[in-house]
């Protein structure tokens, strides 16, 4: 046990800090909603971050593995794996009561709760923690924010990237010591809301020429959808300490309490527009990491486009002033 552990574990631990995490690591045949978990591994810590059990299990996606080049997972390897709806109740075990961790945790819970919704169920996850935000908020002088230069500030040795299970691991190594350096501090943790997804729907597909797999129907949650071009006109960029007004173009960055479609549906319900990008014509950008090197955080530097977070966002949207004219 290092000092920092000792000093940690001897002094009073936060009162607010959860009871228990979930590391977790899902690997998938790409970042898209409609991309499937292909295996997925979970690391159970006590309050403290010690390791009480891991589990590991590779999932049949039903469809082509996509870049096997990454994660190493053919469909041969996947062939006879089970089905999500097969380890669900497993999974779900795993993450019951306890706060899912991950690294860019948005990703991971986004592709877990998509999961559960075609399977028709939920994930028992109520908030979740990404470690990218919580080095941010200790400061660890690290070069970038993918997790071999966690691993490596923290001297974890990294035995197989973008292996599911030791990727957990990895993450789980290098939590325990930033947990601690955290309860130490007196830091809060970037805990955030995870809303489990109720609308899923399912759509008939046929599989790729080269699949192995037979025909089935293809689920996904919110599927992608051309949304109706804004009625308003661009009123330009948003005035602090005044309203939002109807047209203006509002972007979004980064990861969110609530799910990003959510968020959205409501930005565009107020009559706003919703932006995929940053230019010189967009008058808001929402994001809970204003200091992250994103292409759209950069750009908005660039522009001197306004910024507020999430927060902020939610109570503007709602008194949105009507369009002029």
């Amino acid at each position: 046990m290092t000092m920092l552990d000792d000093r940690t574990t001897a002094a009073a631990w936060p009162t607010a800090y959860p009871q228990g995490y979930a590391v977790v690591d899902v690997e998938t045949t790409g970042l898209a909603r409609d991309d499937r978990i292909v295996s997925a591994a979970v690391y159970r810590l006590d309050a403290q971050g010690n390791v009480e059990d891991h589990w590991y299990t590779l999932v049949n996606p039903e469809r082509d593995p996509g870049p096997v080049w990454i994660h190493g997972l053919t469909s041969d390897a996947l062939e006879g794996a089970p089905l999500f709806p097969e380890i669900a109740a497993e999974f779900a075990a795993r993450l019951d009561g306890r706060v899912l961790v991950a690294h860019n945790a948005i990703f991971d819970w986004q592709m877990i709760a998509r999961e559960y919704a075609r399977a028709e169920s939920s994930a028992p996850v109520r908030q979740r923690l990404c470690t990218i935000a919580l080095s941010k908020q200790l400061s660890l002088p690290l070069p970038n924010h993918k997790l071999e230069s966690l691993a490596a500030h923290f001297g974890v040795e990294q035995r197989q990237a973008h292996n599911a299970l030791d990727d957990a691991r990895v993450l789980a190594e290098a939590f325990r010591p930033s947990l601690h350096a955290a309860a130490e501090r007196g830091v809060r943790l970037p805990l955030l809301e995870c809303r489990p997804l109720t609308e899923w729907t399912a759509s008939p597909a046929a599989p790729a020429a080269s699949s192995p797999y037979p025909a089935h129907r293809a689920n996904s949650w919110r599927p992608s959808r051309k949304r109706p071009a804004c009625p308003y006109p661009n009123p330009g960029r948003y005035e602090t300490d005044k309203p939002l007004r109807q047209g203006m173009r509002v972007a979004f960055s980064g990861d969110t309490s609530v799910d990003r479609e959510l968020l959205e549906d409501r930005t565009v319900e107020a009559g706003l527009h919703v932006a995929g990008s940053v230019s010189r014509l967009t008058s808001l950008l929402v994001t809970n990491d204003p200091d992250s090197a994103t292409s759209k955080t950069l750009r908005a530097r660039t522009f001197g486009t306004p910024v507020v977070d999430e927060a902020a966002y939610t109570q503007l949207l709602r008194d949105v002033a009507p369009a002029d004219g």
